[in-house]
C-alpha cells in the first residue's frame, strides 16, 4: 500500500504537469493573438498608405489646416478647388482638415448647434470630401467658447483650488459628454503650462498652478475628455512669457535645465493626449532665432525624436502678430511649419487657399517636402479613424484578407443626443453649485 507521502508527491506532480501544460497552452494562444494583431496592424497601415496615395496633392494639403468658418446654421464654403488654379469658385468646396468654432458660430440652443455640426459632416460626406474634425477652445474660465450652452466650467486655477482629482475628472467628463452630444470631437485644451513669474500675467487663471498640480490635474482633465471621445490638445508647448502672442513675440529667457523642468507636464501627459499645440515663443536656450511653432529643433528633434510622440502637432494661429509682425507672414510661416514637423496649421481666418497654394507649389519642386506632407496627412487621418469619420473594412481575398479605408457617417438620433446633453449639463450645474457657487 502506498504511503500518504507518496500520494501527496504524486498529486503535486500531477498538478504541476497539468498547470504547466495549461500555462504553455495559454502562452501559445496569447502569442498567436499578438501575432495576428501585428498582422492586422500591418495590413491597416498598408490600407492607410493606399488611401493617402490616391489623394491628390490638393486634397492632401487641405488636411493640413484648421480654420474658422462662416455662419452658425449650415456650412457655407467660401473657397473652392478652382481657386488654387486660377478658376475661382469652380470645383468642389475647399474643406480644411478641421474647423475651429468661435462664439459667433454657436447658436443659442443645443438643437441648433447639433443641426449645424451635422450639416457640416453630411455636406462633406455627400460631396465626397473628407469630413473635418470639429474643435472649440473649451479651457474653462475666460476661455470657454461653449459657455452659453454647456454647464459652467471654471478656470484651471479654480478647479485645482476647489476640487480633488476625482471631482475634477467628473467635471471634465461631464463637459466631454456635452461637447460630444453637440457634435464636437476635439477640445483645444488643456493649458498645461506651469504658472511662473514669466507667464502668470498672460496666463492669468489658465494654469492649474505648480508643476505637480499641472501634472495631476492635467491628467484628470486629459483622461476625462479622451475616455469620452473628445481629443485633447496640450498647449502651449514649450510655454509663453507675459507677452501676448496676439500682439507681440514672446521671449523666454530661461536655461535649458529650467525649461526642461517646466516641460515635465507636457512630457508626462503627451502619451495620453491626441495632440500638442506649439506656442509662438522664442527660447534663448534652444533655437533662439525662430519661434517654437516653426522650429525643427523643438518640433522634430525634441517632441518627435526625444519624446517619441506620435500624435498630431498643431501650430498656433499663424495670423497672430507674434509671427506676422516679426518677419513671418502666413505664406512663409506655413512652409516653415511643415518643414519643421508641424502636422496641422491653425488659421483664425475663414480662408486658407492662399497658404495651401504655396504648399502645393513647394511640394511640386521638393520631394522631401512632399513626403512630409504625406506623413502629416497620415497623422490627421489616423485621428479621423479614431474619431469615426473613416473606418477599416475587411475584405476577403482568394488566399487571405486585406483592409480598405472608407469614409463613414454615423449619427445617433437627435433625441438621444439631447438627452445625453441635458443629463450631463444637469449634473455639471449641480457640481458647480456645490463646489464653486459663492465660494
Amino acid at each position: 500500500m502506498k504511503s500518504p507521502i507518496f500520494k501527496t508527491i504524486f498529486l503535486l506532480s500531477f498538478i504541476f504537469v497539468f498547470t504547466s501544460c495549461s500555462s504553455i497552452k495559454e502562452r501559445k494562444i496569447e502569442k498567436q493573438k499578438q501575432k495576428e494583431l501585428a498582422i492586422q496592424n500591418i495590413k491597416k497601415s498598408s490600407a492607410l498608405d493606399e488611401y493617402v496615395s490616391k489623394l491628390s496633392i490638393q486634397e492632401k494639403v487641405c488636411q493640413l489646416f484648421i480654420e474658422n468658418l462662416e455662419g452658425n446654421s449650415k456650412l457655407i464654403p467660401v473657397e473652392h478647388y478652382g481657386d488654387l488654379s486660377g478658376n475661382r469658385g469652380e470645383g468642389k468646396a475647399l474643406i480644411p482638415g478641421g474647423y475651429i468654432f468661435f462664439s459667433y458660430n454657436l447658436s443659442e440652443t443645443p438643437q441648433k448647434v447639433i443641426s449645424f455640426t451635422d450639416n457640416i459632416k453630411k455636406y462633406c460626406f455627400d460631396n465626397e470630401l473628407i469630413v473635418p474634425f470639429l474643435a472649440a477652445d473649451q479651457e474653462g474660465g475666460l476661455v470657454t467658447r461653449l459657455r452659453n450652452l454647456c454647464g459652467p466650467l471654471p478656470s484651471n486655477q479654480r478647479v485645482s483650488e476647489k476640487l480633488d482629482l476625482t471631482k475634477a475628472y467628473e467635471l471634465y467628463e461631464l463637459q466631454a459628454l456635452q461637447m460630444k452630444a453637440l457634435g464636437f470631437d476635439m477640445n483645444l485644451a488643456p493649458v498645461v503650462e506651469v504658472c511662473t513669474d514669466y507667464n502668470k500675467e498672460f496666463l492669468n487663471e489658465r494654469s492649474f498652478g505648480s508643476k505637480e498640480q499641472v501634472i495631476s490635474y492635467g491628467k484628470a482633465c486629459v483622461t476625462a475628455y479622451e475616455n469620452n471621445g473628445i481629443c485633447t490638445v496640450l498647449k502651449h508647448f514649450p510655454g509663453n512669457s507675459n507677452t501676448d502672442p496676439h500682439t507681440g513675440l514672446p521671449e523666454i529667457d530661461l536655461s535649458l535645465e529650467k525649461m526642461n523642468d517646466l516641460l515635465e507636464p507636457f512630457c508626462s501627459l503627451m502619451k495620453m493626449s491626441c495632440a500638442v499645440l506649439m506656442s509662438h515663443a522664442r527660447t534663448v536656450c534652444l533655437d533662439s532665432q525662430v519661434p517654437a511653432c516653426l522650429s525643427y529643433s523643438w518640433i522634430t528633434d525634441r517632441i518627435r525624436n526625444t519624446e517619441k510622440y506620435e500624435g498630431i502637432i498643431f501650430s498656433d494661429d499663424i495670423f497672430m502678430g507674434a509671427l506676422q509682425d516679426n518677419g513671418y507672414p502666413p505664406e512663409k510661416a506655413c512652409v516653415m511649419a511643415i518643414d519643421s514637423g508641424i502636422n496641422c496649421i491653425m488659421i483664425s481666418e475663414k480662408r486658407f487657399g492662399k497658404a495651401a497654394k504655396v504648399l502645393i507649389e513647394k511640394a511640386s519642386e521638393d520631394e522631401t517636402f512632399s513626403q512630409k506632407i504625406d506623413e502629416s496627412v497620415k497623422k490627421i487621418l489616423s485621428y479621423k479613424i479614431k474619431a469615426g469619420y473613416l473606418e477599416y473594412q475587411k475584405k476577403e481575398t482568394e488566399t487571405d484578407y486585406e483592409y480598405e479605408l472608407v469614409p463613414v457617417l454615423n449619427f445617433d438620433s437627435l433625441e438621444n443626443r439631447l438627452e445625453s446633453f441635458n443629463q450631463a449639463k444637469k449634473k455639471n450645474v449641480e457640481l458647480y453649485m456645490e463646489y464653486f457657487y459663492n465660494k
